[in-house]
């Protein structure tokens, strides 16, 4: 059997391998254009690739998984196999603490039965009031929007900063929401820098990026720990510790957490808490506003698209606002939305750490390897995906979506890790569509949006829209 030249090593017998430099290998690809350099192992190589990166002694190696077939195994059926122990999510436990995204095993199992009654479809049902009231919020300052032009990107992280801590919080809300603000970007970066790095310091050394964000985990820890004490005593009280402000009746979700406890399970204490809010407001805030922008972005650019989830939206709702149960009247609007997820997914690659050797799409991936199965990817793969890049519904009829494997779109992860928190953010997001494209048309100002990775997929330049008010005529006439 002969040996691949591009590649080095024996056809048919190894895992290929994405060429790269000599002494960095594919180092500078990752860090400049990670995505890219991931689609084009894809095109390559097939669905598994290993692409090796940093100098010898410190070099990483990752073996990307591409296939729906082979995110399913990582992810589902051979999960056990696959563990969240690679040095990035130690970075956010280090940062962020131990919550539902990083934690593992029993600890895992226990966190999860706690928090699963809290995600039930009924009671996340019961926060698309609120999801309302911060959308028309939104709306409110864009009345003097400098030439009709707002960032969507900017916007929905707010919008979706501002849902997220007012369902966690209450009340609370304004009174942590710059807090978060400021400290959430400096903790990210920090993580991310720390994460992808081949080696670090240690965090207890003074260095000025050491200290900037130990500043901004110190300001976010004390803002949770400040309300999570609030809670505890106005349970102890037996209040909901809000003081009766009007709308929150003790059911947002911090309080609900600081109860939740089960015939097995004691109740969290107050680190617990703290790391269960904290990696909420990471989840729930970024990857809502990433789908929601995206989701924007596009319909501005395909006017065509846009117009037809507009009459749709004005014949499921008149004049009356969203509610839960609109969901089953808005298909279009949720098939624009998971385009728009299948284009740009919240998490584009997502990492585990192989426990024993597993053969994927023919090939062995050896234990101990460091594992990226890539939403990015496989979202864009020709075996399911058409030409890729054309943004299109229709993908999503429910006839579509049958006649696809069912990792072809795994935008909130799959298996016993899946997102608890899937229901809330596709509520959240065809809620929040709904209020904004019934009274805006969007029109794109920035027709291509640069993107990059952070914890999760961001854009990394304007994604701006020119607004334009729909008059009440026309609703009333749609």
């Amino acid at each position: 059997m002969g040996v691949d030249s591009t590649t080095g090593t024996r056809a048919g017998t190894e895992v290929p391998v994405l060429a790269g430099a000599p002494l960095l290998g594919s180092l500078f690809d990752l860090t400049s254009d990670s995505l890219g350099t991931y689609l084009r192992a894809q095109q390559r190589h097939g669905d598994v690739v290993r692409v090796s990166a940093g100098p010898p002694g410190l070099r990483t190696e990752l073996y990307c998984v591409f296939s729906a077939e082979g995110a399913q195994q990582v992810l589902a059926s051979e999960s056990a196999n696959f563990r969240k122990d690679n040095p990035f999510y130690q970075e956010i436990r280090e940062s962020l603490g131990n919550g539902l995204l990083t934690s593992q095993d029993e600890e895992y199992l226990r966190q999860r039965r706690l928090v699963q009654p809290l995600f039930t479809r009924r009671r996340v049902d019961g926060y698309a009031s609120a999801v309302v009231a911060e959308t028309r919020a939104t709306l409110d300052t864009w009345v003097g929007a400098a030439d009709g032009i707002v960032d969507v990107s900017d916007e929905m992280t707010r919008l979706a900063l501002r849902a997220v801590a007012r369902i966690l919080f209450g009340t609370d809300v304004d009174a942590t929401i710059d807090v978060i603000d400021r400290s959430f970007p400096v903790i990210t970066e920090y993580v991310l820098r720390r994460g992808y790095s081949p080696a670090n310091i240690p965090r207890s050394w003074p260095t000025p990026g050491n200290r900037r964000a130990a500043a901004a985990m110190d300001e976010l820890y004390a803002v949770c720990d400040r309300i999570i004490a609030e809670r505890r005593r106005g349970g102890a009280d037996g209040t909901d510790g809000t003081d009766g402000a009007e709308g929150t009746e003790g059911d947002d979700l911090l309080t609900l957490l600081a109860a939740a406890q089960s015939a097995d399970d004691a109740a969290f204490d107050a680190g617990e808490l703290r790391d269960q809010v904290l990696i909420f407001l990471l989840a729930g805030h970024e990857t809502t506003a990433t789908s929601l922008a995206f989701a924007l972005h596009l319909l501005g650019r395909h006017p065509e698209h846009q117009e037809r989830a507009y009459e749709e939206i004005s014949r499921a709702l008149g004049d009356r606002e969203p509610e839960a149960a609109d969901l089953d009247r808005l298909p279009y609007l949720t098939q624009v939305l998971k385009e728009a997820m299948r284009l740009y997914p919240a998490a584009p690659v997502m990492g585990r750490k192989a426990v024993a050797a597993s053969r994927i799409g023919g090939l062995t991936v050896p234990a101990g390897a460091n594992v990226i199965v890539a939403p990015w990817v496989t979202h864009r793969h020709p075996d399911h995906w058409p030409d890729p890049e054309r943004f299109d519904p229709e993908r999503f009829t429910p006839e579509a979506e049958a006649g696809r494997p069912r990792y072809a779109w795994f935008p909130f992860g799959g298996g016993p890790r899946a997102c608890i928190g899937q229901h809330f953010s596709m509520l959240e997001s065809v809620i929040a569509l709904a209020v904004m494209l019934r009274e805006y048309e969007f029109e794109a100002v920035d027709r291509e949006v640069p993107v990059g990775v952070g914890i999760t997929l961001r854009a990394d330049g304007p994604a701006r829209c020119r607004l334009r008010r729909r008059t009440r005529e026309r609703t009333e006439g749609a």
